[in-house]
């Protein structure tokens, strides 16, 4: 799908397809917002071409997998994003490319599929008036954007919490494996948010001449960008070391009960050796055991054998085993 926005020079906004290109082209004024929805078509790339976008950009706006960046050509600014098609509860992530082209009077929107961050901005577009600056415009489409992995890391926090909570209970085991999960998809989030963190850090401090330099109000626009991407990269970093701690946590309170257990029974063990040992001895079959004939022997061994278990619970009790 391919749709046109132009605002004209006094004020009037039109919609259509490809024909407000021309129209736009042979009035040599007014602002058009040129979004495309579609797989890369020889004719779209054709069209992109025309409107001087580099080759390179466009195979790499049109990407299933790229990493975020920002290029300046002579004819405009290329900015690629990693949008989201889907983000559950859970931080399952299914991204989406969008590619975003900043020229002189133009913005062209880029993605193979349907974008929420565009399309809110398309149907506000003549109350907002924005696209009488389309760096702007650009800057406020990537700023929704983040807004929407912002909400969804701020309401992950109570789910932390609940699963931090749950580690102190007998589903510790299931609470221990989701914040495994999480923090793998965290780790995947943090790299997505470290190429936009740079991004952002490259549009606020060298915007090139189509994102209006140098206006007051619009480096206001790309520090604010900045600070969200900042932001959501800080966020990520700390959340994936609270489910890094709390799993070293869990395996640390698991291995000191599970040492406690080993300790008792080692200590049990130590008890019986010694017994075991007597036992032994007196239980083999030599015809010539001086003991073996004597009245009390049974009873005499059975006091030794109860006061040398006694002698080692006192022992182990001083030096603190028990």
């Amino acid at each position: 799908m391919i749709r046109t926005m132009l605002l004209t020079a006094d004020g009037h906004y039109l919609t259509g397809g490809e024909e407000l290109v021309q129209q736009w082209r042979d009035s040599h004024d007014g602002q058009l917002w040129l979004d495309i929805e579609s797989e890369p078509t020889a004719e779209i790339k054709a069209l992109l071409q025309s409107m001087a976008c580099d080759p390179l950009a466009i195979k790499d706006g049109f990407r299933a997998r790229h990493p975020p960046k920002v290029e300046h050509f002579d004819a405009n600014t290329f900015i690629l994003f990693r949008g989201i098609s889907q983000l559950d509860d859970t931080l399952e992530l299914v991204p989406q490319q969008i590619g975003l082209w900043v020229g002189e009077g133009y913005l062209i929107t880029a993605r193979r599929g349907h974008s929420v961050s565009i399309t809110q901005y398309w149907g506000r577009e003549s109350e907002l008036g924005l696209l009488r600056r389309p760096g702007i415009l650009a800057v406020r489409i990537l700023h929704y954007a983040c807004g929407r992995y912002l909400e969804k890391l701020l309401s992950f926090e109570d789910q932390l919490a609940e699963l931090e909570d749950g580690l102190r209970t007998e589903s510790s085991e299931k609470d221990m494996k989701e914040l495994a999960g999480y923090r793998a998809r965290l780790q995947r989030l943090k790299r997505i948010f470290s190429y936009h963190k740079a991004m952002s850090e490259q549009i606020w401090q060298d915007s090139g001449p189509f994102l209006a330099p140098g206006e007051d109000d619009t480096r206001h626009e790309r520090r604010d960008l900045y600070d969200r991407c900042e932001r959501l990269h800080s966020l990520c970093q700390m959340y994936y070391e609270i489910c890094g701690d709390l799993i070293e946590g869990h395996i640390s309170l698991s291995s000191h009960a599970l040492n406690q257990t080993m300790k008792v029974l080692t200590i049990i063990s130590a008890l019986f050796v010694p017994l075991t040992f007597m036992a032994g001895i007196y239980g083999m079959n030599f015809e010539h055991m001086p003991e073996l004939g004597w009245r009390y022997s049974y009873f005499v061994l059975l006091g030794v054998m109860a006061v040398l278990a006694t002698v080692m619970l006192v022992i182990f009790r001083r030096v603190r085993w028990l």
